[in-house]
């Protein structure tokens, strides 16, 4: 009974939080520390929660003009999106909040912590649904007065602008040291020649690639680029004529009743797409997003889109936005850039992000048995790799799926700033099956990371609420690489674990 209550939980609760009741009344919530739940079933019992969105909202999205797709007459949105989106609130036209913004926004920028505004999480600011073709305006306030609630983090150097996408060590060090400039040297070096040694290539990327060769270094690694300089751009221009093929022939589609629930759930997931990070909320942006999601969805029915897939568009977009892009990428208007760049960002995003998920495409078919099988490997590694922590797990009923299934599905994104994705993507492009094998091991090491605080917790949900809240909003390079090393390690000492992973 508890595990039928567990599975039709999520569909059954007609009580959506962070939306308003037809009465105008504000929702209630849950005051969960009122009473200590002891087991999952009794936790999820008196907890609010839910992936669907209610009927108010479906008639919201369904009454919603179609647009027609600015891409092939030109990328500008269309002059009813600029004048119904109001943009966000920059922080020099607003100078009574400047200083509140310093302190609040880098918390923002952790994945974590952009979840935990339930508004924004749930495509809602101001009790509206936000999308790419309506009106959103993110109160600064409001988004701070969330934030403020939550518990403050130990002190430690500030990295500013929703904690910059941009790569930056959590210790404020200058962004080209002398070590930096050599490493930088040898992949333009090795990125200069005729046919560039990818091998070599990806030894030297494993412990990061410099921003400046990032873009290119990634479009090899990926496989999208061919080795040979000579026929880099024809493949370029193919490839990008064929995704604008795809849009033309396919993308009026999004319509049909065969796919209009596809576009749907796209269309309500793009807004909570790093919400806090103004780049996110430009109308553009949330387009291109709509269009490389439908047109990978229906080009893979096999899996379709799956939420949590839209979050892997985003490393690609801004690596290849900051090709471009040097400095304040989180605020940079992307129809400031000329179209051709603009289209060639969109059409570069969707073929990596294409082969990322060739390579993991099981996480996302029916029933995701890739995912299940990675939870189940990671808690045969745990129990292997420190008994401790997992006799701590199984003690308090903490199921290794309710936490790390979120792992697998969004690769760590939620878990780690942006920064420390992209870098931790520049070592999974290096590792032979870096996204679907080695990725297991550094959410061991990931876990393992926290382990004084695991076992500090005596208590189911004290337990599970550290596990979906963990405080990597200050990590930056110097503490992804250390998470690296420790996968490192943990994948040459224990590689012949677990048996039924390896096929």
């Amino acid at each position: 009974m508890a595990t039928e209550n567990r599975a039709h939980f999520w569909r059954r609760n007609a009580k959506v939080p962070g939306t308003f009741p037809k009465d105008g009344l504000k929702p209630k919530l849950n005051n969960l520390k009122s009473k200590k739940a002891s087991s999952f079933h009794e936790f999820a019992c008196s907890t609010n929660d839910a992936w669907d969105i209610d009927d108010e909202e479906d008639e919201d999205f369904l009454g919603a003009p179609v647009y027609p797709l600015p891409l092939l007459s030109g990328l500008q949105p269309s002059s009813t999106h600029h004048q119904s989106f109001q943009q966000l609130p920059h922080q020099a036209d607003h100078p009574e909040t400047e200083v509140a913004d310093r302190e609040a926004t880098p918390r923002a920028e952790s994945h974590n912590l952009q979840e935990l505004p339930e508004e924004a999480e749930r495509g809602q600011v101001n009790g509206r649904v936000v999308k790419s073709n309506s009106e959103a305006h993110l109160n600064a306030s409001s988004v701070r007065s969330t934030l403020q609630k939550h518990q403050s983090l130990p002190v430690r150097p500030i990295i500013p602008l929703v904690a910059r996408i941009s790569d930056q060590n959590a210790s404020g060090a200058p962004p080209m040291t002398v070590r930096e400039k050599t490493r930088l040297d040898k992949f333009k070096q090795l990125l200069a020649n005729s046919n560039t040694d990818l091998e070599e290539l990806r030894k030297h990327s494993w412990s990061g690639i410099p921003r400046e060769v990032r873009p290119v270094t990634w479009r090899l690694l990926s496989g999208y680029l061919p080795a040979n300089m000579e026929r880099r751009e024809l493949v370029l221009k193919r490839k990008r004529d064929e995704y604008f093929g795809f849009i033309e022939q396919y993308y009026h589609s999004r319509t049909d009743e065969h796919y209009r629930d596809t576009y749907r759930q796209i269309h309500i997931d793009i807004p909570r797409t790093n919400p806090l990070i103004p780049l996110f909320q430009q109308p553009a942006v949330q387009e291109v997003f709509e269009r490389i999601l439908f047109i990978w969805a229906i080009r893979h029915p096999a899996s379709g889109y799956v939420q949590g897939i839209n979050d892997l568009v985003t490393p690609f977009f801004v690596v290849f936005l900051t090709e471009f892009v040097k400095e304040d990428v989180e605020n940079f208007e992307l129809t400031a850039l000329p179209l051709d760049t603009q289209r060639n960002i969109e059409a570069d995003s969707f073929w990596c992000m294409s082969k990322l998920l060739d390579g993991i495409q099981d996480n996302y078919t029916f029933a995701q048995p890739g995912i299940q099988n990675k939870v189940k490997a990671l808690e045969e590694l745990v129990s292997r790799i420190d008994e401790d922590i997992h006799g701590h797990l199984k003690r308090y009923d903490v199921e290794y799926l309710q936490f790390a299934f979120r792992w697998m599905n969004n690769l760590l994104m939620r878990e780690l700033p942006l920064r420390c994705t992209i870098r931790l993507w520049d070592t999974y492009q290096a590792e032979s099956e870096g996204f679907s094998h080695f990725h297991l091991y550094v959410c061991a090491a990931f876990l393992i990371e926290w382990r004084k605080e695991i076992l500090s917790m005596v208590d189911f949900q004290g337990l599970l609420m550290l596990l979906q809240n963990l405080p990597t909003i200050h990590w930056g390079n110097e503490e992804v690489g250390l998470l690296l090393a420790e996968a490192y390690r943990l994948k040459y000492m224990f590689a012949d674990a677990p048996s039924h992973y390896k096929r």
